[in-house]
């Protein structure tokens, strides 16, 4: 993993609301399957941070010349120097980038939409609750005030002699 991924994994980290998600959750087995999904989670975030984040140690080469011998550690050290590690070169993010930003844009729109349906939602419920306290003491005409559709409907069947059987 190259160090921007490494930092975008520990940012992205950082923004998850674990609390805010375990509030949402309502049966128990989904709560397991959350907690096993939070210590995965952090067992790998922790793995992320700790094996790819560090330089590996520089090998103090003093040390080991008092201890073996400068003739042996010398050709070691002229061997370590020779050996190059290639760099990784991500060629997977630029595949999957631009499919990813495009579910991105995706999500957004949806949860618009699903914010846009909540407060729908929530009108609906309180227009709901409203007609609720006060059908105790509402009218037949202010309650087809309301609703001219049903309105409408009883006056077609009391004209059309209708009485529902």
């Amino acid at each position: 993993m190259n160090g921007r991924g490494v930092k975008k994994a520990v940012e992205a980290a950082k923004t998850i609301d674990w609390e805010g998600m375990a509030k949402m959750i309502v049966s128990d087995e989904a709560r397991r399957e959350f907690n096993s999904l939070r210590s995965t989670f952090q067992e790998v975030d922790n793995t992320i941070r700790t094996k790819f984040c560090l330089e590996p140690e520089p090998i103090d080469w003093d040390r080991y010349r008092k201890s073996i011998g400068s003739r042996l550690v010398d050709m070691y050290k002229e061997a370590y120097e020779k050996v190059e590690i290639p760099k990784y070169v991500d060629t997977v993010t630029p595949e999957y980038q631009p499919k990813f930003d495009a579910l991105l844009v995706e999500l957004n729109k949806l949860e618009q939409n699903s914010l846009k349906e909540t407060e729908r939602l929530e009108k609906e419920i309180a227009s709901f609750k409203e007609e609720k306290e006060k059908l105790s003491t509402m009218t037949a005409d202010e309650y087809f005030a309301r609703h001219p559709d049903l309105k409408k409907k009883f006056d077609d069947e009391i004209r059309n002699d209708y009485w529902g059987y």
